[in-house]
């Protein structure tokens, strides 16, 4: 896969950011220039381009001391006094010619649903999916003698942008098509707000890259899924670059 040049800045560069401070501002919890969403909505918290020490105590103190917090997307240099936990090369991909379309087994889930969405979650593992995702956006699914065996929905929604997640399948009802037809559901629905899809998945998930390319997807950047341990205590601390 080669990236090609992206100008900088844009808003998929720092897309919680642009989310938290646009349509999802509703959602944000703030400290300084630090957002996240709340805990049982979402992981992605946001982050200034270039945080300096204030910021990263700010993110200490929303956090706590002592607890790992999950940077997706950020790419940058963290303090010496926080212990960096994982590590997971990402891409984002964007709309760049897919076939959106309505479907009509998909039907539109709801709060009742959420135990069986977080169960399927759970047994096919796309990504967090938490007890309050489901306010972030629209969510599809389809059912099969009443049982959710495929859902899609969003998730981040930076100005004229909307992400495209938790997408999956139950294993026993896989090989149909069902994630496609859900994803181009849901990507019509964006479409026809006048805005466009974009998405993200692990670097090393290559079924994945290889539907959303075959789709329409194009690469836009790669990223990173990176989660942190906070400081004990609060230090201004030493800014190294992550491993």
């Amino acid at each position: 896969m080669s990236v090609p040049h992206v100008p900088h800045p844009h808003v998929l560069d720092n897309p919680a950011l642009a989310s938290l401070t646009g349509p999802h501002a509703r959602f944000a919890e703030r400290r300084g220039r630090v957002l996240r969403y709340p805990v049982d909505v979402s992981p992605w918290l946001a982050l200034p381009d270039e945080p300096d020490a204030d910021d990263w105590a700010d993110l200490a103190a929303l956090a706590g001391p002592g607890a790992e917090v999950p940077l997706p997307g950020y790419r940058g240099p963290v303090p010496a006094n926080w212990e960096v936990t994982q590590r997971i090369d990402g891409v984002q991909f964007v709309d760049d010619g897919l076939a959106a379309a309505p479907d009509p087994e998909a039907v539109r889930l709801g709060p009742a649903d959420v135990p069986e969405m977080t169960d399927l979650v759970a047994r096919t593992r796309p990504g967090p999916f938490l007890p309050r995702t489901i306010e972030l956006g629209t969510y599809l699914g389809i059912r099969r003698e009443g049982r959710l065996v495929a859902m899609a929905g969003e998730r981040l929604h930076p100005p004229g942008w909307t992400e495209i997640s938790a997408v999956c399948t139950d294993p026993a009802a896989r090989g149909q098509g069902l994630a496609t037809r859900l994803i181009l559901a849901v990507a019509h629905g964006i479409r026809e707000r006048g805005e466009t899809p974009f998405l993200h998945t692990s670097a090393a998930n290559r079924d994945a890259i290889r539907l959303y390319e075959s789709l329409g997807f194009r690469l836009r950047r790669r990223t990173a899924f990176l989660a942190a341990r906070a400081p004990e205590r609060v230090g201004e601390g030493r800014v190294v670059a992550v491993p």
